[in-house]
């Protein structure tokens, strides 16, 4: 399995930060077939930004590439299943920790030693898992508005799914991880503003190194990094004079950590929890309003396992075929297109050596739509995991399995709830003429605002 988070998207930032002004740009990855950078000093930064995003370049480069994408530092980029079986191996083989998980939650323990981070990730995680469990029937409440909202909807009323899931995302992870604060809506428009800045700027202009270029846009994204990071402080101070045990913020609470350090994960869980969350849902509903065979399906299941009662978090593990919809809505949205890692040891690939810093991307996006992979990549049809063979690529990327990212464990648990109870009530409808095209940044999301219908579903 992957030894990196596929989600850490502030881990990639942080990584391609440590190219560009730790290490010096002489070095290259020799004998590796590819790309020579076509600018001296931006690389193939230009490259990117003519084909749209990381992942179209890479789409187009799908063997080795070795490329200063991002400056003078070369950069190996593996696209094939072969490729990432093959280099995961080596650095297994030294140790385990050594190219550990690295969470969101890890930024500022990027630093420290083995054990500093292998502990911080456990408590991260775990603090996921306990405001999940503590506050699931809050979750189901929020879910269960939205659903009556759509309820309330005439048949040929167009829903906005991102501007809706969005907003479901937002207050579920703001709630689940910082409080009742939340509750109120003027509390939670003013986070998402600062929110969609950061993210905004997170998704391109650290891929592209546009943000540097522009001085407006670079001080509207560190002001509202600076009020997001008040926000959370004052958070911190609240929540430690409760001293509740409730929340993803209390867990930390309990901990040894600083609260500048809480502040962080709580940073790191609200920027990607929330993106995440939003999307796995947008996609989900998308693809569902594309087959009535699939929601028949779903509606099935959910009719057998938990029949007329609400759902509950013990009885998530026995939707086998909800899990496979998700699934292949990750798979087929490409919702994390790419990950990265820095060589810490150094690694081999087929006949060639990846020198040890070297930075290596992985073309998430490209495996996942590979024709030697995947039958018919293109076409939604959760069915494809019913086969073994599927689900071990799938567990490979980090998808599935215990590599599988707590950002991502935690949305699917939200979609899981979503769909529990969307599809035992309505059914979805496509809008004729409608296809939904991809915007691949660090989380893949629709490029423009996504419609259905609603009609009540007659059993």
């Amino acid at each position: 399995m992957l030894d990196f988070a596929i989600f850490a998207v502030t881990f990639v930032i942080i990584l391609v930060g440590a190219v560009l002004y730790l290490y010096p740009s002489s070095r290259r990855a020799s004998g590796i077939p590819g790309l020579n950078p076509t600018d001296e000093k931006d690389g193939n930064l230009q490259d990117i930004v003519n084909r749209g995003s990381l992942h179209e370049f890479l789409v187009t480069h799908q063997e080795f590439v070795v490329a200063s994408f991002f400056g003078g530092r070369p950069v190996v980029s593996l696209g094939s299943v072969k490729q990432l079986q093959q280099h995961i191996n080596p650095n297994r083989a030294t140790d385990s920790f050594e190219t550990m998980l690295k969470s969101p939650g890890y930024q500022s323990g990027m630093g420290g030693g083995t054990n500093e981070t292998v502990i911080r990730k456990k408590l991260y995680e775990s603090a996921i898992n306990t405001t999940l469990k503590n506050n699931f029937s809050l979750m189901l409440k929020l879910v269960e508005e939205l659903v009556e909202k759509w309820r309330s909807y005439p048949e040929t009323q167009h829903a906005p799914l991102s501007a809706h899931l969005l907003g479901l995302a937002m207050k579920t992870v703001t709630q689940l991880a910082l409080g009742e604060r939340f509750r109120d809506d003027a509390e939670v428009i003013s986070f998402r503003k600062n929110h969609d800045a950061i993210w905004s700027e997170i998704g391109k202009g650290y891929l592209d190194g546009s943000m540097e270029k522009s001085s407006s846009r670079k001080a509207h994204y560190e002001k509202a990094l600076s009020e997001m990071e008040s926000v959370l402080l004052s958070v911190v101070k609240e929540r430690k004079g409760q001293r509740k045990q409730e929340l993803f913020m209390d867990a930390l609470l309990q901990s040894n950590l600083t609260e500048r350090q809480i502040m962080e994960d709580c940073m790191v869980f609200t920027l990607a929890g929330c993106v995440i969350t939003a999307n796995l849902c947008i996609w989900a509903l998308y693809f569902l309003s594309t087959s009535e065979e699939v929601q028949d399906k779903l509606y099935q299941e959910l009719e057998e396992v938990l029949g007329s009662d609400p759902i509950s978090l013990d009885k998530i593990p026995q939707l086998r075929y909800c899990q496979q919809v998700l699934n292949e809505t990750v798979r087929t949205a490409k919702l994390t297109p790419v990950a990265a890692q820095l060589q810490e040891v150094e690694g081999k690939v087929d006949q060639h050596v990846i020198p040890k810093e070297t930075l290596v991307i992985y073309a998430l996006g490209v495996v996942l739509e590979d024709t030697d992979t995947w039958t018919l990549p293109y076409r939604f049809n959760p069915d494809r995991f019913e086969e073994e063979s599927a689900r071990k690529s799938f567990c490979l990327l980090g998808f599935s399995g215990n590599q599988t990212c707590p950002e991502l464990r935690f949305a699917y648990t939200v979609a899981t709830v979503l769909l529990s109870s969307l599809a035992r009530q309505l059914k979805l409808h496509q809008l004729k003429g409608q296809v939904a095209e991809v915007r691949s940044e660090l989380v893949s999301s629709p490029k423009e605002e996504t419609w259905i219908t609603f009609s009540r579903r007659r059993s």
